[in-house]
């Protein structure tokens, strides 16, 4: 697995100013031994992120037709999502735009509803919060009613399980799961 590196070779990657495991991964060699030299050398440690969360952020997006901002990092292997790492935790790249637009965590998931998939532009990004009340007023807005209290079809406390589509029409989110789970069981596509 290893291979051997000479100690000329860790020092000079040394002198650059890479991390140990940066070094270790570029020569293929022990992270410990990189570190056993950096520190016979008197050599201060790299600092583990030295980029803010912005920063990181922005160097892994590009500019897109319209004002959109394309994600170039990383993505969730199953869906797509664009992902980034930042001090041991990771973070999707819309909850970040979101953050930098608005100074503070989304409220449920953060997203894009300006029909760019996979948008982080922060402009575009939105909380569950900031799109149920667009989704209010546009509801208003088209001649639309307050929303039930409960569902019609369980009874459910529409407070806590009422949704709104992009068009503003109200629905139940549970009973929605529970037909998707109904239509799954029986052999229907997720």
């Amino acid at each position: 697995m290893y291979q051997n590196a000479t100690r000329e070779q860790i020092a000079a990657l040394l002198h650059q100013g890479l991390s140990n495991m940066e070094i270790s991964r570029r020569l293929r060699c022990d992270r410990h031994r990189v570190g056993d030299i950096r520190r016979e050398l008197g050599l201060a440690r790299t600092p583990h992120q030295p980029l803010t969360l912005e920063e990181k952020w922005r160097s892994n997006v590009r500019e897109a037709d319209g004002g959109h901002l394309e994600w170039t990092g990383s993505r969730q292997s199953r869906s797509g999502t664009p992902v980034m790492r930042y001090r041991q935790q990771a973070l999707t790249a819309a909850a970040i735009a979101f953050r930098i637009k608005h100074g503070r965590d989304p409220i449920g998931y953060a997203y894009a509803e300006c029909g760019v998939r996979h948008c982080v532009a922060p402009d575009h990004v939105d909380d569950q919060e900031g799109r149920t009340r667009g989704r209010e007023q546009l509801r208003y807005l088209s001649g639309g009613r307050e929303r039930p209290a409960v569902c019609r079809v369980a009874g459910h406390d529409q407070a806590e399980h009422g949704r709104l589509s992009p068009d503003g029409v109200s629905y139940c989110h549970t009973c929605h799961l529970d037909r998707r789970a109904e239509f799954a069981a029986r052999g229907g596509p997720q």
